[in-house]
């Protein structure tokens, strides 16, 4: 497993096929975040500037969830009901594609860290940080 590989681009979406998207992968490293909505969800952040993601097709599709401060856009298909991707709130400017909705994509191939959102406001600076070290 390595975190240096050669960029890559990806494609994904939801289960049904209505929402589908590409991505551009510049770094094999995600975060598993324990808050009560990516716990349930399972959703495994892969966060990439919005000039690396793509929607294909299923705008239309989509639904929003938001709640708390309402910066976050959760987003996700109307038919099937996964989140495949979404605006966080920690980094309202990118989007934060999850990595278990990607196409062939071995999770072993990616680092994964974790972020104490159940604790946000005290973790969100660390985790901006981290990220930011490694673009």
């Amino acid at each position: 497993m390595t975190t240096d590989a050669a960029p890559e681009i990806l494609e994904g979406g939801c289960h049904c096929g209505a929402v589908r998207y590409r991505v551009m992968v510049r770094s094999h490293e995600a975060i598993e975040c324990n808050c009560s909505v990516c716990a349930k969800k399972g959703f495994l952040h892969l966060i990439v500037p919005e000039s690396d993601f793509k929607l294909l097709h299923g705008a239309d599709a989509i639904t929003t969830y938001t709640f708390g401060t309402h910066t976050a856009k959760h987003h996700f298909c109307s038919h099937c009901g996964i989140h495949s991707y979404y605006r966080p709130r920690s980094h309202p400017e990118q989007v934060d594609v999850n990595l278990r909705c990607l196409d062939g994509v071995d999770l072993l191939d990616f680092t994964l860290s974790t972020f104490d959102g159940q604790n946000w406001e005290d973790s969100v600076e660390e985790l901006r940080t981290r990220h930011r070290n490694r673009q």
